[in-house]
């Protein structure tokens, strides 16, 4: 799957702050329709490490009320959270929609397909699991009147060395490379392999992934916010539509 996306995509820095510009607009708009109608947007991004995940959140939160979304930063688990079901750890930071309309994970539940199943934090079983258990957790999102959004932004090798090699150039952001980011280079086939079979076994009508292509930031920021407004502009009324 990942194989057949055409990563040269790009966008001129003309048409990106035009296009940028209009785009936040709109979903500054909808938000407000989100808040109107009570509803929640959560949106999951994944991707390869240096694909542009935080680039791309802020550009979605850039024009939003403070007030009405929040960014979670996921890391590893702690000994808290270890101590129960891997999904728990989310479901706990899920608000209502009277606190945030708007909630973000900057990576999400999907490490355990990925870096827990790569690493072997997991054993087999559990991985091999979690593909029903995640389907069932987004379902159960989408049966409450949440709007489910997944991105997966894909990068080459090569963008990623380069990016890779620009942070650890500035003090100003070298602090964000470390010896994993390295390490995980070497098993790009392993993860390949992951996320090829992640995105086929839990990409549902409900809560369908969208393939970024990132190794152009410009194109991949517009992309993922063309993506929520018509998502939103699809989306909401429909559950007014269903209680008349």
């Amino acid at each position: 799957m990942l194989q057949t996306i055409d990563l040269n995509q790009s966008l001129s820095r003309e048409a990106y702050e035009e296009q940028l510009d209009k785009l936040q607009d709109q979903l500054q708009a909808l938000a407000h329709r989100l808040y109107d109608e009570q509803r929640v947007l959560v949106v999951a991004f994944e991707g390869k490490d240096a694909a542009g995940k935080g680039g791309a959140i802020k550009r979605v939160t850039e024009k939003l009320d403070s007030r009405g979304y929040a960014v979670f930063p996921i890391g590893a688990p702690t000994d808290e959270e270890k101590s129960y079901h891997y999904l728990w750890r989310f479901w706990k930071r899920l608000l209502p929609a009277d606190e945030k309309q708007v909630q973000i994970f900057d990576r999400s539940w999907y490490g355990r397909v990925m870096v827990e199943r790569v690493e072997g934090f997991c054993s087999e079983a559990e991985w091999k699991r979690a593909y029903r258990e995640i389907n069932e957790f987004e379902r159960q999102l989408v049966d409450a009147g949440m709007i489910v959004i997944k991105f997966w932004l894909q990068i080459s090798q090569e963008e990623q060395l380069r990016r890779f090699k620009e942070r650890e150039a500035k003090p100003e952001t070298s602090w964000k490379l470390g010896s994993d980011d390295w390490r995980n280079r070497e098993k790009w086939p392993v993860y390949e392999v992951a996320v090829n079979e992640m995105l086929v076994k839990t990409s549902t009508p409900s809560a369908p992934w969208v393939v970024i292509e990132a190794n152009d930031k410009y194109y991949a920021r517009v992309k993922v916010l063309r993506t929520l407004v018509d998502s939103l502009k699809k989306e909401l009324g429909k559950k007014a539509l269903k209680e008349k």
